[in-house]
């Protein structure tokens, strides 16, 4: 408004008049200063009742959704997996024909998509890890 830029407010309609839009203005510019002095007002009352506030975890919520994530894709690659042994047995020798046997199959990477022969390698290669953790060994 300031720039004098011409612009139309949705649930105002086209003819409004300056006036009503400075009121509109005003009237939102006070209700967030309310709404800041409400939540100022309310944490200060949580913290005089000893609640902690924040996230003192953080690093723990952090380590707890990355070994999740880690595990449901572990999981699926153990799912998927004998299905890629079974694509190979067919006759699929390289990473994109397992992926192209894969996607034919219907079947989505853990994410959900379609396979390419870079999610097919990172499948395998987590098996190879996997083995290698339950044996002992270092890879």
């Amino acid at each position: 408004m300031s720039h004098r830029v011409p612009f139309v407010v949705a649930e105002l309609g086209a003819d409004v008049d300056p006036f009503v839009l400075h009121l509109f203005a005003a009237l939102a510019e006070k209700e967030r200063s309310l709404i800041s002095t409400r939540t100022r007002q309310a944490l200060a009352a949580a913290q005089a009742r000893g609640v902690t506030l924040g996230s003192p975890k953080l690093s723990q919520a952090r380590e707890s959704a990355v070994a999740s994530i880690k595990a449901g894709a572990d999981q699926h690659a153990a799912n998927v997996l004998p299905i890629i042994k079974e694509a190979q047995k067919a006759g699929a020798t390289t990473l994109r024909a397992v992926a192209e046997a894969l996607n034919a199959r219907g079947i989505s990477t853990a994410r959900g998509g379609s396979w390419h022969a870079m999610s097919v390698k990172n499948v395998l290669d987590r098996s190879i890890a996997r083995k290698a953790s339950q044996t002992g060994e270092r890879s």
